[in-house]
């Protein structure tokens, strides 16, 4: 029966999922974009190539990107435990979104930079600019629209691994839709969940292409 306590269940699942998919994406970009422009300068045509941390840096995320999100987050329970203090809820859940993540946004944000014209980078050169002035004015200006777009497809995907989370009790709308939809066989709430997942996965792509149209307007 849907009454007051499903509806406000609903809620703070949703509550729980944007808390989740947020904050899984600030962290994961704190430690993917330095990760991906050091990738992107340490390649063989970046600024400063240095093949030793390009191949180390390559591997690990290589082997990350490798592992399934749901044995990912099985495997870091540990690490979970120690920096959160407990394996499940919406908190706990943050810690494995965060590592899942991290190599996911440094390969985009490695992408976008590499495909900043290299005639903007070899002018900076020849001026005479150090390498973080051209990180920081030339790679990631030129290159702010597409890490825009970045933004939006990680956005969307960390939503999906906060759902997937919900089947070992991550908390959030995959938990609800896990229980409720799975466990008791109540269908029209899973359904419910789902379409709440699209909904916000659609609100949040559209506020990032909206954007990102924005800068490129800008530009022009």
């Amino acid at each position: 029966m849907w009454d007051e306590t499903i509806v406000i269940m609903l809620l703070e699942g949703t509550r729980d999922t944007l808390y989740m998919t947020l904050m899984s994406t600030l962290f994961g970009y704190l430690l993917g974009l330095p990760l991906g422009v050091v990738l992107a300068i340490t390649d063989k045509e970046g600024i400063r190539p240095h093949p030793v941390i390009y191949k180390v840096l390559d591997f690990v995320v290589n082997l990350i990107r490798s592992i399934p999100f749901l044995i990912l987050l099985i495997l870091v329970i540990p690490i979970t435990k120690f920096i959160v203090g407990k394996s499940y809820g919406s908190t706990a859940t943050i810690v494995p979104l965060v590592i899942a993540a991290a190599p996911f946004i440094a390969r985009m944000v490695e992408s976008s930079l590499k495909e900043v014209d290299k005639g903007v980078v070899e002018a900076a050169l020849s001026m005479g600019a150090s390498t973080w002035t051209i990180i920081w004015k030339v790679l990631l200006a030129e290159a702010r629209t597409s890490l825009l777009v970045g933004v939006t497809i990680a956005i969307g995907t960390i939503l999906g691994y906060s759902a997937m989370a919900g089947i070992v009790g991550g908390g959030g709308l995959g938990d609800i839709a896990s229980r409720y939809g799975y466990y008791r066989y109540q269908t029209d709430i899973m359904i419910v969940t789902i379409v709440i997942l699209v909904v916000l996965v659609q609100i949040l792509q559209g506020i990032g292409m909206m954007l990102s149209k924005k800068l490129d307007r800008r530009r022009s």
